[in-house]
Order: C-alpha cells, then structure tokens, then sequence
C-alpha cells in the first residue's frame, strides 16, 4: 500500500506510543500538518517554537517518556535549538521533526533553508537529513530508539518537504539494527565485588544521586541502598525527588547552592559514591579540593562521564538501578556510629533558613506553596534565585516532581515546560516557580494554556531584578547593577490579556489566601509575589572556592 512521506510519520509516531506532539506549522512542514488533521495523535500549538521544545522536554520528564516537537524549515528549526541544547545538557529523551527545503535545493540558501543538522550536531545525541522517503520509517523507529536507550538525549530528523510529499509502498522497517551502539547495563561482577568491598570498609560514605536516579527509575533502589548502608544522600538540582528530602539520610542538595551539611559531608567523607551525576562545575566547586579525603566510585551509564571531570577510583558503567540492585545484594546492613551523630549534628547547626524583616520573603511563598499543595504537585522553574529558592524550600519526596533546567540554565524553560507536565499529568497541580525576568522570555505561552484549558499556576518571585545577577553584581561587582533592574509590565493585566487569572500579592499575610483562590480554580493563575528586592540565595560557595567555603 502506498503512502505519504507525512502518513508514514504519523504512523510511525503512533507504533512508537505518541499521543502528544508540541509544534508550529509554517510551510517546509505543511504536508505533515495535513496528515496531523485527521490523526487521532494531539497536537499543541505552542506560540513559539522554542516553547514546543520546552513543553516537549517538560513533557519526557514528567511522563518518563519520549517528547515529541515538530517545527517548519529555517527559523522554525533554529527556534527549537535551545530548547534541544537544554534537553541534551540535561539527558532528556526527546525527538525533534523540522521541515526542510526540497532536496533540489540543499545547499543553495533557499527560502527559509538552514542547515539544521549540522547546526544541531553538537547539541544532539544523534541526528538525521533524510533524502529519500523509503528511509523514513526506520530513521523514526531509530530515532526513538537511540532516544530513549542508554543514556537519554535528544534525537533530530530533518525532512525535506519532497520527501513528506512523496509517495512509496509502505514496508514495516523491523527491528532496529544499529552497529556499533550497544549501551552497557550492567558492569562485569568483579567490578561489582570490588565496589561491595569499598562500601563495606568504608566509615563515612556519601551518595551524591543525580538525574541518572530518576531517568532510569531507581528512586527505590536508591533508598534501600542509603538505608542498608545508612549512607547521607546530597543530590543534584537533577536529582531532587530520586530521593524523599524528608527522610532522615537526606542532605538536600549539594554544591554551590547547596546546604551546608551536605558540602561539609563531601568534604568530610572517605567513600563518595555517585550515582547518575556528572560532576558539574556547579557540584564540585574547587576540583583540587572536592571529597579530598574520599576514594570515588563513579555509577553511570555513560562511560564517556567516567574520569571526564574528576578521577575515579571505582567506575561502574551500566543503568543505575541495575547496578543499586547488583549492589544490595551483596551488601549487608550497617550498624549507625559516629559518621551519622555527626551529620544529624550538622544539620542542627546549619539548617536551611532566611531571616524574617516584615517583608514579603521568597523563601515564605514557596514555603506556603509547599503547604497548601501537600508536597504533591509537580514543580517546574525558570532559572535563577527563584530555582534555587525552590530546590531549598519545596521538599520533593517522589521522582519526576520537580523540572528544572539544570545544565544549560535556560531563563523561559519554565511556563511552556509546565505546559507540557499538565498535558502529562492533566489530574495533578503544576506550578511554574517563576522569576520576573524570566517569565517574560516565553510568556506568550499563557496564550497555549489558555487556549488548551491547562490549570497550570506561575507564582512569579517579582523583586525587580534579574535576581541572579544582581546577586553577583553585588557580591563581586561592589553593588554595581549594571543593566540588571528591570521595568516591568503589570503581570496581573497581561495575565487578563492573555485570558488567564492575574493576581498580585504584596503581604505576607495574602499569600496563602492567593494560593488557595488558584487552586480553586481551573483556569490558568499568575500571581504576582512582589519579593524582598535585594533577597541573596544563601548558602553560596563563590565561583573557584572548595565546598566549605560558603557564605551565609
């Protein structure tokens, strides 16, 4: 049976398990949205195709599965780059569509033509141009294939509008064979032996958990690995919720935004073991003195991460909740001592806590967020204080609940990524943790939630600033707030505009008011938190200094 290069894509789409796609039409990609007219897959129109990146990624985080964006040739491919870069940095499973010029005029600087392969190289796990139509159903099972195996990342295939158009007789692409990519699971059993040994002798470990936790489903594992061995377990921006931040062996984050006890307890360790991590520049502050004192042992699924920052004295390759459930097995259960008196003791000393002066204090609302939702709604975030006010003050007790951009720091990830959670999770709250500088670069998208009836809150931390930056003007810069104040539009008017619920708090005696008002109802709210203007994230380890060096 003959079909269409765009049919083909649809049906594809629908063997691999899709029921969302995030996109904006234009011209290079028209056949395909003609198919998409009678398809029983949804599509959101996003009103900006960054914001179908970003929805898309929020989407594979809150699901577990791949997310779906689909852009026309030119500047609607270009659009989608950040939000790619942000998915790649981050490992997130998704796969990107753009439309392309005729295959007659590669190369010529057509109409709306870029070459979206070779600018997306660097920033995607694999990519495809396809120039021939029969191509096209095994490079889209491939496509999902590599997306989603190993360590997760974003996929792109490029399809020239011929291609769409053209006709071919259908064949069924069969398994994917792929030489070469071969993702390790499991690491050989005397890696896992010499691992079990180290843990066994070691009297004050650490486990610094990462996204890897929660991409591979290990939450559980992870904490009867913690508890076994009744080792304190610091995570990543990534890693909150891989591990419940209230039970007792939990350290919070860790790094330069990260709580007291859990930098001291890195520096302080003699077994480090990470687990699904990288080992950013964020994490380990100073490399010559990060766990000085600690041999690493270093799970990942990705050996290209083994060694890549730090050394390793102990490389585990394989999928993390393998490798937790190879390793329970042969471990045996500790009994507390002195290493766990003296993380309860740091924890006593050095809470996580902000001053109270009458103002209306950030760390108070996200707080008060946390109350009236129960802990249980899924947290996105913008980038910047707001991010790291919301690590310290949400308590995240289960995976995939808090969305954030973590590699690439992506200001606008926030509202169309929660966007996409909804649309995941239609039956759960989802409030975007905002700054007022960075909801601004993708607010349009209050336009998407509206017009697709998605009850998503942003709680906007509004202190006139773009709020990181000032911070570092006045730390590093002696007070200079170069181009960091802001003019701002009246957020509850735009709201309205938009045809969504504005409102604006100014007291802290309103904010569980407002809170609850937007919870009762079904639209889409805004509220305007207007914030402490000159409010520090505290703790911080400046840029270069060793995890003990904090301020604050």
């Amino acid at each position: 049976m003959k079909k269409s290069g765009a049919q083909i894509l649809v049906d594809s789409l629908r063997e691999q398990g899709v029921d969302t796609i995030f996109g904006y039409p234009g011209g290079a990609v028209l056949p395909i949205y003609d198919a998409l007219y009678d398809a029983d897959i949804r599509h959101i129109l996003t009103r900006h195709e960054q914001g179908a990146a970003h929805a898309a990624d929020g989407y594979a985080r809150a699901s577990g599965r791949p997310g779906v964006c689909l852009a026309t040739s030119g500047p609607g491919a270009t659009n989608l780059v950040t939000g790619i870069a942000n998915a790649y940095m981050d490992s997130i499973p998704l796969v990107a569509f753009t439309g392309q010029v005729v295959t007659s005029q590669l190369g010529k600087d057509s109409f709306q033509e870029a070459d979206i392969t070779g600018i997306t190289l660097p920033i995607t796990k694999h990519n495809y141009l396809v120039k021939d139509v029969r191509e096209l159903a095994r490079v889209i099972k491939e496509a999902f294939y590599i997306a989603t195996t190993g360590r997760p990342g974003p996929v792109l295939v490029d399809i020239p509008k011929d291609v769409s158009s053209a006709q071919t007789e259908y064949e069924d692409p069969g398994p994917v064979n792929l030489p070469g990519y071969h993702p390790v699971l499991e690491p050989p059993a005397e890696q896992l032996n010499r691992a079990a040994e180290a843990i066994a002798r070691a009297e004050r470990p650490v486990i610094y958990a990462g996204g890897g936790v929660v991409y591979s489903g290990a939450h559980r594992e992870l904490r009867r690995f913690a508890e076994l061995i009744l080792a304190p377990v610091a995570t990543t921006l990534m890693g909150l919720g891989g591990f419940p931040g209230d039970h007792p062996l939990s350290l919070g984050m860790l790094g330069m935004h990260g709580s007291k006890y859990a930098n001291f307890a890195v520096c302080e360790c003699d077994l480090l073991i990470a687990v699904g991590v990288r080992f950013d520049d964020r994490v380990t502050g100073k490399l010559e003195s990060f766990a000085s004192q600690a041999r690493i042992m270093h799970i990942d699924i990705d050996p290209a991460e083994i060694g890549k920052n730090v050394r390793v004295d102990i490389p585990l390759v394989g999928d993390v909740k393998r490798v937790l459930s190879a390793l329970i097995e042969r471990l045996e259960a500790k009994l507390p001592g002195a290493w766990q008196e003296k993380i309860k003791t740091w924890k006593k000393e050095y809470p996580i806590t902000y001053e109270e002066n009458g103002h209306l204090k950030p760390q108070q609302v996200i707080r008060e967020i946390y109350r009236v939702t129960k802990g249980q709604a899924r947290i996105t975030t913008e980038v910047g204080q707001h991010q790291m006010w919301a690590a310290h003050y949400y308590t995240y007790t289960r995976p995939r609940t808090f969305i954030s951009s973590g590699g690439l720091g992506t200001m606008g990830f926030g509202l169309p990524a929660a966007i996409g959670v909804q649309v995941a999770c239609p039956d759960e709250i989802v409030f975007d943790i905002a700054g007022d500088g960075s909801i601004q670069m993708n607010i349009q998208e209050l336009a998407t939630a509206v017009n697709y009836d998605l009850p998503v809150k942003v709680a906007i931390m509004d202190n006139g600033y773009l709020g990181m930056v000032r911070q570092w003007q006045e730390l590093f810069y002696n007070r200079r707030y170069s181009y960091s104040e802001l003019v701002n539009p009246d957020f509850v008017k735009l709201a309205e505009a938009y045809g969504a619920v504005g409102m604006r708090v100014e007291k802290a005696a309103d904010v569980r008011p407002a809170l609850e008002q937007a919870l009762a109802t079904s639209r889409p709210v805004l509220i305007d938190f207007v914030i402490e203007r000159e409010e520090n994230v505290l703790p911080f380890v400046p840029p270069g200094e060793s995890l003990d060096r904090m301020l604050g």
